[in-house]
């Protein structure tokens, strides 16, 4: 697999860590920083192959560059551009085309229709060096899926350029919001990750919080206060199904999460004026308490490998994070800074935890190491809060609140190195997202 040319073109353009050439695998490089010049490429429409396939060629070329320029990694060069054109998907390519408008990425595809069936091939090229990038790949789904078909190719050319894992094939589920600030209705709403698809999974009789995909994506936790208080609720996305999971009378049950197995769930548990963390087997039900402070321990998240979990407290006066073993155990404080921290979540790849901060009137989304080292606040305004992180582990999804009467909350998404800011297109006001996992 050539890399070579289009990797040190890569890296002109970007502010990176240093390359690392591994020595079973291609080159690989690991961004850490934002982009200064984004890389441009081209991608001429898609060819399509069968009659009829016109118009999805054109719409699932759109995606796939929508997905690639909404990174801030790349730019596409406009078609109207381009000197070279591709009008068959086995011509050879003619680099000199496109080197003469400087793309140092070319994409090429086509499309096929049958039935209600499609078909999406694709090549990667690298016109610095004038080679392909790894064997083309083709995807197949229905034509009501065209969408997921170009978040895979998407998702391809993204890994094999950048070396960093896929986030575009997923969904986020989150808080759907309609009706003024002092008559707020919410429901649950599942989309695509950029906005598309959007199907709504509860009606709006009840109040829902903080709703969470499980490993596998198939279900959804939520807290919902349709009983008169909080209880944890957990959903099945295709049937929409769901059941109440059982905690004792008189309590309050909220903030939940799976674990990395999604077996179980860590939540908190109100009850006696005192609020601790619990665990419980979402298959049999049984319980065990993990935190006895006289605090407010909440927000508790599972570290990826199951065997830790973060949560906030106000056990040290102030509301801040810690960590602790999956059993219980004497947490350790990772906070420090000035300010109130909470909200935690693990990021996908182990290394970052994911906060919400609040210092001098203002409110943030940050990122810091295991041990609360390098913090690094991404974002400021008036209300950020409710961080969830990209399968990727490269991108934070948020809500941001307006100021006012009038104010709304709507979601926002931001790299991890701050850069990239931008909102989330969503049918109306939104809140509370959780980003799933590639789906399969």
């Amino acid at each position: 697999m050539t890399r070579v040319g289009l990797l040190a073109a890569a890296m002109a353009a970007t502010t990176l860590a240093a390359p690392v050439t591994a020595q079973d695998g291609p080159l690989r490089i690991e961004i850490t920083e934002g982009v200064i010049e984004p890389l441009p490429f081209a991608i001429p429409a898609f060819v399509p192959e069968t009659g009829g396939s016109a118009e999805m060629a054109n719409n699932i070329t759109r995606v796939v560059s929508e997905d690639l320029t909404g990174t801030g990694l790349f730019r596409e060069i406009p078609p109207t551009a381009h000197i070279g054109s591709v009008t068959s998907f086995s011509s050879p390519v003619q680099y000199a085309d496109w080197k003469a408008i400087n793309a140092q990425a070319l994409i090429t595809g086509a499309v096929s229709v049958t039935g209600d069936r499609v078909n999406v091939k694709f090549r990667l090229y690298d016109v610095f060096s004038g080679a392909e990038m790894g064997d083309g790949l083709q995807f197949s789904g229905t034509t009501a899926g065209w969408r997921r078909m170009a978040h895979k190719v998407a998702d391809a050319v993204y890994s094999r350029i950048t070396g960093e894992g896929a986030y575009f094939d997923s969904r986020v589920v989150y808080v759907s919001e309609t009706g003024p600030k002092n008559d707020r209705r919410k429901r649950l709403a599942i989309m695509d990750y950029d906005g598309a698809n959007t199907q709504y999974l509860t009606d709006s009789s009840a109040i829902v919080l903080a709703p969470r995909f499980s490993p596998s994506g198939d279900r959804v936790l939520y807290t919902s206060y349709e009983t008169g208080f909080p209880k944890i609720y957990v959903l099945d996305v295709a049937s929409v199904g769901r059941r109440t999971l059982t905690t004792p009378e008189g309590t309050m049950s909220f903030a939940p999460r799976f674990s990395p197995n999604g077996q179980t769930i860590v939540y908190s548990l109100s009850q006696g004026g005192n609020t601790d963390i619990f665990s419980m087997d979402i298959n049999t039900g049984q319980s065990r308490q993990l935190t006895t402070a006289p605090s407010i321990e909440t927000a508790p998240s599972f570290s990826p490998d199951g065997s830790q979990v973060v949560f906030e407290s106000d056990r040290s006066g102030s509301q801040q994070l810690y960590i602790m073993p999956v059993n219980g155990g004497e947490p350790r404080r990772i906070s420090f800074g000035q300010g109130r921290y909470g909200t935690p979540v693990w990021s996908p790849r182990g290394d970052l935890i994911a906060f919400t901060k609040q210092s001098k009137g203002r409110f943030h989304i940050g990122v810091m190491r295991l041990d609360g080292s390098e913090e690094r606040l991404l974002t400021a305004s008036f209300l950020d809060e409710g961080p969830t992180w990209a399968p990727n582990g490269r991108v934070i999804m948020f809500t941001r609140e307006t100021q006012g009467e009038q104010g709304q909350a709507s979601l926002y998404s931001v790299d991890i190195s701050g850069r990239n800011l931008k909102k989330v297109r969503t049918e109306g006001a939104a809140s509370d997202p959780s980003w799933s996992p590639l789906q399969n």
